[in-house]
């Protein structure tokens, strides 16, 4: 480690700390030539294993922008996309796992999406799951009206759900 003021390369660890998100750590140094002290922070690095099996370093941005496009029009704000990428960030993270088949941030995009916009989560699932005809889409759509209906607690608003008005 190189200390950012005199370039020196003897530097000591004075404290070390988990930060509160829990993936990084802080690091407070001393430099042994100069007597600065500065803060470091260590982050594990996320690859993405992708289709051809390269890999290359996860980039919330890179997410976030095959989400922007999904979003055009809607009423989906930078801020939310944001948050959406810290999300996406924070699940792939949380698998505990520093290499990710590209596949799987996918699917971790596909749930907050769903939540922050229904339109813009038909429109990336119908690119990422490959959709082939109308009928995917409605079986989609079925799928999302399905766990957006609310389900009866009693028998009574069973037989009031299926009751003709009037």
């Amino acid at each position: 480690m190189h200390c950012p003021y005199c370039r020196h390369t003897d530097t000591r660890v004075l404290d070390s700390r988990v930060a509160d998100d829990g993936g990084s750590i802080r690091r407070r140094r001393t430099c042994s030539a100069c007597t600065k002290r500065f803060t470091t922070v260590e982050q594990m690095q996320l690859t993405v294993l992708k289709r051809s099996g390269a890999t290359e370093p996860f980039t919330r941005d890179k997410a976030v922008a095959g989400v922007r496009k999904a979003c055009k029009g809607r009423p989906v704000s930078e801020d939310d996309l944001a948050c959406l990428g810290q999300a996406v960030e924070d699940a792939l993270r949380g698998a505990g796992a520093a290499e990710v088949p590209a596949h799987e941030v996918g699917l971790a995009i596909l749930g907050p999406l769903r939540t922050l916009d229904e339109v813009a989560y038909l429109r990336f699932a119908s690119v990422y799951r490959a959709f082939e005809s109308a009928d995917d889409f409605e079986d989609e759509i079925a799928m999302l009206r399905a766990e957006r209906a609310p389900v009866p607690s009693s028998p009574v608003e069973l037989l009031d759900a299926t009751a003709p008005p009037g």
